[in-house]
C-alpha cells in the first residue's frame, strides 16, 4: 500500500496514524485487503473467531491511543482541515466501533446483509466471505490459484464464525428468530445449482482448465461448510434464537444509528420530522400518477406501468440499458455540474450473485482502479424489468451517485489518507450523497418524464418509510394520531409491513425482504434520508452566503473531496464551504 511520502508509516500525524491502522487492519481482515487491491498471493480469509474478533478490537483501541497521543502534543490536527476531518473521522469511527464490540454485538452479528467490511460489528460474515470471490482479479492461471487458496480456507473461517456464535448463545447474546431465519433461506439459495457446489461451482467454471480439478475440489469443499453452517444455524442457533425479540429497544438502537450516521440522533425527532415528509411526498406521488393515467391513483399507475410500460425481459438487456444510462450521465455532467478525474469515468454494470440483498448495490474501485467501480443488479428471478423503477435508482448507485463519491474518495486517497479513501465511510454520508444524487438529476431535469418522475418519487417515499417503520419498530412508537393508516396504534410487524406496502407497491415478497433489513440492521435504513437532509441543508447554507457568487459545480468538487464525515461533522463542514 502507497504512502503519502512513499516510506513506512510514521505515525506523527493523524492520517498517518490512520493509514498505519489500515495497514495493520488489511493483515487481520483480508476481505479489506482484496477490496482496496492490496491482496496477497496468500489467499487468506479474516478470522471469525471470538480472538479474531477481539484482536481487531484491540487494534482499534491501540489507534485510539495513537491518535490521543497526537491531540495532546498539538501535532498536526489543528495544522491543516485535512488531518483535523482524518482525525474526527478515525476518532468518531474506532469509539463507535468499540461501543458495539463492548455491547456484545459481534458475538450475535448474523444479518443477511454485507454493508461495507467484514470488520464491522454488525455487518454479515456468512455473505462478506462470498462477497470476496466476487472482488477478486480472475484473469490469469495465478490468479485462479490464489481464489483457490482462498476457498480452502472457507470451512476453516466458518468454524471460527460457529464459535463465535456459540459464545453469543452462552452469553445470551442471539440475533433474532427473523434475521437467522433470512440466513438460512440465503444459505439455500447459495447452495443451489454449481453442480452441486453451489454459489461456488458456479464461480469456479470460468477458470482454465488446468487449474478445474483443483478448484472443483476446493468448491465442493467450500459449499459442504456452507451446508454444514445452514445445518447448525437451523438445528442449534435457531432454536437458541427463538424466544429472543427481533427489535432491540431504544439503548441498543441508538448505539446502531450512530454507527450508520455518525451522529448521536434526536430519534423522536427523526420520527417527527419523517412523518411530515412523508404526507408530503404522497400529494406528490398523487399528482405524478394523476400525469401518466389521469384519474389513476399512484399503487394502481405503477402496477400499469410494470406490465405496459417500457421494459426488458432478459438480464443482459437491461444490464445494457443501465450501463447506457451510466455512460450518458457522465458525459453530460462531466465539466458542468463535476470535474471528475479519467480514471472515474469507466463504471461497469454487472448482475449481482445469487443470495445477494434484493436492491441493486455498488462497489468501489481498487486503489490503483484495475478494477474499476461497479453498480451490481439482483435479478432473483425476474424475468421482466420495467425501466419507470430504475432510472433514479441507477443514478443513485452510478453517476452522480455512489460512484461519484466513493471513486473520487479512491482517487484522493493519498490527498486524503488511505483510509478515509478506502473504509472509513459512514452510511449516513454516503446515502445521504446518492439520496441527492437523485434529487440533483431530478432538479437538472433528467426524470422529467412522468414515469420517471413516478420511480423517481415512490423511491422517495420508500426511504423515508424507512426512517417510520425502523425507528417505530426498535424504539416502540406509536403511529401518529392523525396517520392515515393505523391512528394511534403502536406499530408492529405485520402493520409495518401493511403500511409499506399501502404507500409504495412493492410485491409481497420485496416487502418481506425489507421487513428482513430493518431487523437484521437496525439503524442503517434511516441513513439515507437524514443523511440526505444534511446534505440538502449544507448547500443552502452555501448558497446564501456566497450569493450570486455561488458554483455548484465548486461547491460538489469541495463538497466531496473533504472525504467521509459523520452527520454531525459534515453538518459543521458543509456549513463553511
Amino acid at each position: 500500500m502507497s504512502q503519502h511520502d512513499g516510506s513506512e508509516p510514521d505515525p506523527q500525524t493523524p492520517r498517518r496514524i490512520a493509514d498505519n491502522y489500515v495497514r495493520q487492519l488489511a493483515v487481520l481482515d483480508p476481505s479489506l485487503a482484496v477490496r482496496i487491491g492490496s491482496d496477497s498471493e496468500e489467499g487468506g480469509l479474516p478470522d471469525l473467531s471470538p480472538e479474531g474478533l477481539a484482536a481487531v478490537g484491540e487494534l482499534a483501541r491501540r489507534t485510539l491511543t495513537a491518535l490521543e497521543t497526537v491531540d495532546g502534543d498539538g501535532g498536526g490536527v489543528s495544522a491543516a482541515g485535512a488531518e483535523r476531518r482524518c482525525a474526527d473521522l478515525l476518532r468518531e469511527r474506532l469509539t463507535t466501533e468499540l461501543a458495539l464490540r463492548e455491547a456484545g454485538e459481534d458475538l450475535r452479528t448474523v444479518g443477511i446483509f454485507n454493508m461495507y467490511t467484514l470488520t464491522s460489528p454488525i455487518s454479515s460474515p456468512i455473505m462478506g466471505l462470498r462477497d470476496m470471490f466476487t472482488q477478486m482479479s480472475t484473469d490469469t492461471a495465478d490468479q485462479w490459484q490464489v481464489v483457490g487458496r482462498r476457498m480452502e480456507r472457507v470451512p476453516l473461517a466458518l468454524r471460527q464464525y460457529r464459535s463465535t456464535l456459540a459464545e453469543g448463545i452462552g452469553r445470551g447474546l442471539l440475533a433474532g428468530p427473523t434475521s437467522v431465519a433470512a440466513v438460512i433461506d440465503g444459505l439455500g439459495a447459495m447452495l443451489s445449482g454449481g453442480g452441486g457446489a453451489g454459489w461456488f461451482g458456479d464461480f469456479v467454471a470460468a477458470a482454465p482448465e488446468p487449474e478445474r480439478a483443483r478448484l472443483d475440489s476446493s468448491a465442493a469443499e467450500a459449499a459442504s461448510a456452507m451446508a454444514e453452517m445452514r445445518d447448525w444455524l437451523t438445528r442449534t442457533y435457531a432454536p437458541a434464537a427463538a424466544g429472543h425479540p427481533d427489535t432491540v429497544g431504544r439503548e441498543r438502537y441508538q448505539r446502531f444509528a450512530r454507527q450508520w450516521c455518525g451522529s448521536d440522533l434526536d430519534l423522536d425527532e427523526a420520527y417527527s420530522w419523517a412523518w411530515d415528509q412523508f404526507r408530503d411526498l404522497w400529494k406528490r406521488m398523487q399528482t405524478a400518477a394523476g400525469a401518466v393515467r389521469p384519474g389513476s391513483a399512484p399503487l394502481d399507475t405503477m402496477a400499469w406501468l410494470d406490465e405496459h410500460g417500457e421494459a426488458y425481459d432478459v438480464p443482459d438487456e437491461i444490464l445494457g440499458y443501465l450501463q447506457n444510462l451510466t455512460d450518458q450521465a457522465i458525459a453530460k455532467l462531466q465539466g458542468t455540474y463535476f470535474d471528475l478525474p479519467e480514471p472515474l469515468l469507466r463504471v461497469q454494470a454487472m448482475i449481482a450473485p445469487a443470495g445477494s440483498m434484493a436492491a441493486p448495490y455498488y462497489s468501489p474501485p481498487t486503489l490503483d482502479f484495475s478494477r474499476p467501480g461497479r453498480t451490481w443488479l439482483p435479478t432473483r428471478g425476474r424475468t421482466r424489468f420495467p425501466v419507470w423503477s430504475m432510472i433514479g435508482l441507477w443514478y443513485h448507485e452510478s453517476v452522480p451517485g455512489h460512484h461519484m463519491q466513493l471513486g473520487l474518495w479512491t482517487y484522493l486517497a493519498e490527498q486524503l489518507s488511505v483510509y478515509q479513501g478506502t473504509m472509513g465511510f459512514v452510511a449516513g454520508n454516503m446515502e445521504g450523497w446518492a439520496l441527492y444524487a437523485e434529487h440533483l438529476m431530478d432538479e437538472l431535469g433528467y426524470l422529467t418524464d412522468p414515469a420517471a418522475q413516478l420511480g423517481f418519487l415512490n423511491a422517495q417515499m420508500q426511504r423515508i418509510q424507512r426512517v417510520i417503520i425502523d425507528i417505530g419498530l426498535h424504539v416502540g412508537r406509536d403511529f401518529p394520531a392523525d396517520s392515515p393508516f393505523a391512528a394511534g396504534e403502536q406499530m408492529s410487524m405485520h402493520s409495518a409491513r401493511e403500511f409499506y406496502g399501502r404507500y409504495c407497491g412493492w410485491p409481497a415478497d420485496q416487502l418481506d425482504n425489507e421487513m428482513v433489513r430493518y431487523l437484521s440492521l437496525p439503524g442503517q435504513a434511516i441513513c439515507y434520508k437524514l443523511g440526505e437532509r444534511v446534505w440538502l441543508a449544507g448547500r443552502e447554507a452555501a448558497k446564501k452566503a456566497h450569493g450570486e457568487a455561488f458554483d455548484l459545480k465548486d461547491w460538489h468538487m469541495a463538497a466531496l473531496s473533504q472525504g467521509s464525515l459523520g452527520l454531525d461533522a459534515l453538518a459543521t463542514e458543509l456549513a463553511g464551504l
